[in-house]
Formats: C-alpha cells, structure tokens, sequence
C-alpha cells in the first residue's frame, strides 16, 4: 500500500501527507430498508486495490484483504449483498480460524 501506513497508535489512515480515509457525511444506505449500498464504482475499485496492496503471505492479511473485497461488493452494482451478509461471512472466517478446520 502506498502511504497508507499507520502511526505508532495505529489510529492514522490515509496517506502520509495527512490525508484520512473518513466516512462521507453524504454515505447512505440506498434504499428505506437499510439493506442496498449506492453502487460506486470508484469505492469498489479503491477497496479492491487496497486489499490487493496488504494481501500477503500470512494468514491474517489474506484474511483482511478478503473482509475489503467483501466489503466492496456492498457497492458494486453487480453483486447482491448486505452487512448482515458480510458480517456473517466473517464471524465465520473467524470462527474456522480459530477452530483450525471447517468441520463443526
């Protein structure tokens, strides 16, 4: 990743000229329900470049890039899928990470 580097705290995002990566005051769900994203193309395009950028050899960071690709799909206007959706995909990650096998 190019200047995306965190501070000492770790609580820094954003390039090392002082950008942030911050939540736009405009981001809203795109329907009453709660449940769509307006698609954004760009949005897609930036989070699939960045989990490209930390995925790496380790576990852990194959993991990050995945949960910024799913993340992504929220605003792509080809794929159909929710928070809830995503949350539950990574809860299970997670889980059979930590079981060390998919079996239950």
């Amino acid at each position: 990743m190019t200047g995306g580097d965190s501070g000492a705290d770790g609580d820094r995002l954003g390039s090392d000229d002082g950008d942030r990566l911050e939540p736009d005051s405009s981001d809203h769900l795109g329907t009453d329900d709660g449940d769509r994203f307006e698609p954004d193309p760009e949005r897609v395009a930036i989070l699939r470049e960045i989990a490209d950028d930390v995925r790496g050899d380790t576990g852990e960071s194959k993991q990050l890039a995945n949960v910024l690709y799913r993340t992504s799909d929220l605003y792509d206007p080809d794929e159909e899928t929710s928070p809830e959706e995503i949350l539950r995909n990574v809860k299970f990650i997670l889980e059979v990470k930590e079981r060390g096998t998919l079996e239950r």
